[in-house]
């Protein structure tokens, strides 16, 4: 079949494009074959081609010189290929250091997770007359800690952090948390870290920059850690399940602690208190923050 200028015009399609599309049509099948050749060659072979690779990698550099400049598809690519390699064995195939490969990691998850789009402006300044109640509150109570005056702050209708009212009375010389009869948290916690286990979330990210999140007990005693799990979505439910799982696992073991401690997370609800509770652990208000 001959292509005309007729035909060209007619059909809006000519010899050059059907060229092109054969063109690519015969690279897409050749690669398609090189990959099953790839498959059923014996690892003899796939060795030696590494090895004449690597070669050529050393004589490219000595020829080139200085230090070579890698862009951000060479870091993601080298850094998703680490993953399929033993750790040990990167220096001898990687051109970069795996300090160079995880560092380059953390500057893609830093570059990622900036969180650029929920700053806010910074909240207004507090109020001079509820600063001055705050103070006098303190000094006309002296038992009262931070959070006791927050509470009654609270009362009257004054919507206010305690940690609003740390600082307030800190920044004027009052101590927040007055010590009391009972101990001070530094020291109930030294008294009591045999009895005393801790528990909160870290975060890991993955090669494609997906977040993780860790839950991990730590026993203050041993310093034991146990990884409860690792999930990308962490709900209340799921948190109770790993507390029921992480019971099973100590056995025993758990009859010798008194206190389950973790921070002001709403995953951390009721439910998961009651686990521990259930076998006669306690979960002091305490362990949620400053003392007041």
């Amino acid at each position: 079949m001959l292509c005309t200028g007729v035909s060209i015009r007619e059909h809006g399609f000519g010899c050059d494009h059907l060229g092109v599309l054969l063109s690519l049509l015969y690279r897409l099948v050749r690669s398609l074959l090189s990959l099953l050749v790839m498959l059923v060659r014996s690892d003899v072979s796939k060795d030696v081609e590494l090895l004449v690779l690597r070669q050529e990698n050393r004589v490219l550099r000595r020829r080139l010189g200085g230090r070579p400049r890698w862009d951000h598809g060479d870091r993601l690519w080298f850094a998703a290929l680490s993953r399929l390699v033993p750790r040990w064995r990167w220096a001898g195939i990687f051109p970069v250091t795996p300090a160079t490969i995880l560092r380059w990691h953390r500057d893609l998850g830093a570059r990622k997770w900036t969180f650029a789009d929920r700053r806010r402006p910074g909240r207004p300044r507090t109020g001079a007359a509820i600063r001055t109640l705050i103070l006098r509150m303190a000094r006309e109570n002296p038992t009262w800690g931070h959070r006791r005056i927050q509470g009654e702050l609270t009362r009257l209708g004054y919507a206010i952090a305690a940690s609003t009212v740390w600082e307030i009375l800190h920044a004027a010389g009052i101590d927040p948390a007055p010590r009391r009869a009972g101990p001070a948290w530094r020291q109930f916690l030294a008294a009591q870290a045999h009895a005393i286990i801790a528990c909160d979330f870290l975060v890991v990210e993955t090669v494609l920059l997906k977040r993780l999140y860790v839950l991990v007990f730590i026993e203050h005693g041993t310093r034991r850690l146990h990884l409860a799990g690792v999930t990308a979505h962490p709900t209340g439910a799921w948190a109770v399940q790993q507390a029921r799982n992480l019971a099973m696992d100590l056995a025993d073991r758990i009859g010798k602690l008194r206190f389950v401690i973790h921070d002001r997370d709403p995953i951390f609800t009721a439910a998961f208190d009651e686990v521990f509770k259930a076998d006669g652990l306690r979960a002091p208000g305490l362990c949620r923050g400053r003392r007041g």
